[in-house]
Parts: C-alpha cells; sequence; structure tokens
C-alpha cells in the first residue's frame, strides 16, 4: 500500500516509518535481454540461457543495474508525495548487490524513510528501498534514494 504525504513538510518527522511492500514483479529472460540491449551488455550470464544452466547460478541471472532501475518501479508503489511544483532525483547512495535475481523470480520492494531534512528551499528525503526476492532470505539489493521536492 502506498503510504501518501498530501505535502513534502509532512514528510518531517517521519524518519523509520516502514513503506511496503509493493506487488511481486517477475523477472523474465525478455526484460533481462532488453535491459542488454539497450546497455549494451550481453554477458552470456544475463543472456545466454543454455550456458547459463552451466553457470555459478545455474540459470540466466538479471543484471545488477536492471535490479537497481527497478527501484524507481517500485518508488512511486511505496511512497507518494503530493503538493509540490517540482521534483529532481538527486541521486542515491550506498547501493549494495546481496544476491543475484535468478531468471523466472519475482522481486518486490520495501522501503523506509531514513531522513528528512529542509535544504536549499526544498525537502529533501531519503528512502532506503530493499529488493526482495520471494523465498530468499537475502535481498536483492539495497539503496538509498534521494529525492529533493520543491514548494
Amino acid at each position: 500500500m502506498t503510504k501518501v504525504y498530501a505535502t513534502p513538510t509532512d514528510l518531517i518527522g517521519q524518519e523509520s516509518t516502514q513503506l511496503g511492500p509493493t506487488d511481486w514483479l517477475l523477472i523474465d529472460q525478455d526484460r533481462v535481454n532488453g535491459f542488454a540491449d539497450v546497455t549494451g551488455d550481453h554477458q552470456w550470464i544475463h543472456v545466454d540461457v543454455e550456458r547459463a544452466k552451466d553457470g555459478p547460478f545455474g540459470s540466466t541471472i538479471a543484471h545488477g543495474y536492471l535490479t537497481m532501475s527497478l527501484v524507481n518501479f517500485f518508488l512511486p508503489q511505496l511512497i507518494e508525495v503530493q503538493g509540490f511544483t517540482h521534483a529532481v532525483n538527486v541521486g542515491s547512495d550506498r547501493l549494495r548487490f546481496l544476491a543475484p535475481v535468478k531468471v523466472g523470480s519475482r522481486i518486490r520492494g520495501v522501503g523506509e524513510i531514513v531522513t528528512v531534512e529542509e535544504i536549499k528551499g526544498a525537502i529533501q528525503s531519503v528512502v532506503r528501498v530493499t529488493v526482495e526476492i520471494e523465498g530468499s532470505d537475502k535481498p536483492a539489493c539495497v539503496v538509498d534514494t534521494i529525492s529533493r521536492y520543491f514548494p
């Protein structure tokens, strides 16, 4: 369920608020192949299904950066901030890839508001997103996303 904030200032004091989980998302070979095509990363562990069967994971795996990029898919399912004129994605911190995402797996996002502060006439928040793999004890990745909302 999406946590909705009517204004960016409503984020103040919300540190440690837990967000999510999102719906599960299937990671299929078409998605992995499409990511390989747009990034030029056609390493066999991602795109060669037959060769990957004998590889270290027993199947093809999603690119780590594909998994990270899906954080942008999960964020609007986790949190919605309203009542601003514009917002910018400032970047991310502390990206860690902790477990491979095998093709055919399902992943989802959970989040936590880490910090909220007023900065340069805006409200800046850091939301830590953890990408979970269904049936796995270890998450695929964890990343701190930084957003800035202007009134």
